[in-house]
């Protein structure tokens, strides 16, 4: 067996050739009562034979907390929260933290029970995806643990996040589509109070005030929250007079309500919208999609928040900023 490109072995290598999870890895190494003495002889000839390390930062954590860590997300129907689930889940097992899991469902008046209830099971640390900018009680909750945000900055609060570059990937998008020669370019964005709507609308609007081109106010619909949503919109676009002559999408599910609507019309448009999805490489229309790893937000927001778990007996590091970069795909014809 070899570890991982880029480093030593993991948790996970370890495990592996133990036959065990990188779970039962971390319990043998914290001397665990629990874990049998055969799957310790097993672990420990892994350690050996693979010249495993515990990382310096997981050996510097404080004996005696609950190893977990919590993480609330506000839609996990969309893949995008589940892919940014599992980066999290990643880091947290390779520092032998489980994760506990919530979903706001965008209800802002769910999140703060959400992340006292997390508190009040112990965990060491939170990385949220807020659902607005009023986040008193994420101030609240930093005076019990360390927070991190995940692709939504923080509001008034000095701590940790992770970001998309959401301005950027959508300027480069709705650039190429004026590139082309797109003057009726409809915007479908997510609600205006969302932090990735609102960058994601100022890229759009850059764009064309780079090319030179005013934006048709009357294309801009926002406030879409789902597929369907997207979808009514799209539909009631085409049924203009002066229809759009592309679309650009800021999510995945906008973007397939979108699809979705072009086909029931019977109608091809180029489409640009954020975040790659599954079969949008198959679809045979002209598609942009701007993407970037999902997961790497979850991985990033992680080593953050344990950062703060292993430093939180000493001085406190300054409040960090982590973008993750995004990439432009075109599809189709």
């Amino acid at each position: 067996m070899t570890a991982r490109r880029g480093g030593g072995p993991t948790m996970h290598d370890v495990g592996k050739l133990a036959q065990v999870s990188a779970m039962t890895v971390s319990r043998v190494l914290k001397n665990d009562p629990g874990v049998s003495e055969a799957t310790r002889e097993r672990v420990f000839a892994a350690v050996d034979r693979l010249g495993y390390r515990r990382n310096q930062t997981a050996r510097s954590l404080r004996l005696g907390g609950s190893g977990m860590i919590g993480l609330v997300v506000t839609n996990l129907a969309n893949p995008f929260y589940s892919r940014l689930a599992l980066g999290v889940q990643e880091v947290a097992t390779e520092y032998g933290f489980r994760m506990l899991l919530s979903n706001s469902a965008e209800q802002a008046e769910r999140e703060p029970d959400l992340i006292d209830d997390l508190i009040d099971h112990s965990v060491e640390g939170l990385i949220v995806v807020p659902t607005g900018s009023r986040q008193q009680h994420l101030a609240d909750a930093m005076r019990h643990v360390p927070v991190v945000l995940a692709a939504r900055p923080p509001a008034g609060l000095d701590t940790d996040c992770v970001l998309v570059e959401d301005f950027h990937g959508a300027r480069e998008a709705t650039a190429g589509l004026l590139a082309e020669g797109h003057t009726r370019i409809a915007f479908l964005g997510n609600p205006p109070a969302l932090y990735t709507g609102a960058e994601r609308l100022r890229g759009f609007w850059a764009a064309h005030e780079e090319a030179g081109i005013e934006p048709v106010h009357d294309l801009i619909r926002q406030g879409l929250v789902d597929a369907g949503t997207a979808e009514r919109a799209t539909r009631e676009l085409l049924e203009r007079d002066a229809q759009p002559t592309a679309l650009f999408c800021t999510n995945n599910r906008i973007s397939q309500g979108a699809i979705r609507a072009l086909y029931k019309a019977e109608t091809t448009l180029p489409v640009a919208g954020f975040d790659d999805f599954d079969l949008s490489d198959v679809l045979g229309i002209p598609l942009t999609v701007v993407s970037y790893d999902a997961d790497e937000i979850g991985r990033q927001a992680a080593r953050l928040l344990i950062d703060r778990v292993a430093q939180r007996d000493a001085e406190p590091p300054a409040s960090r900023r982590v973008t993750v970069p995004t990439r432009v795909i075109r599809y189709g014809a």
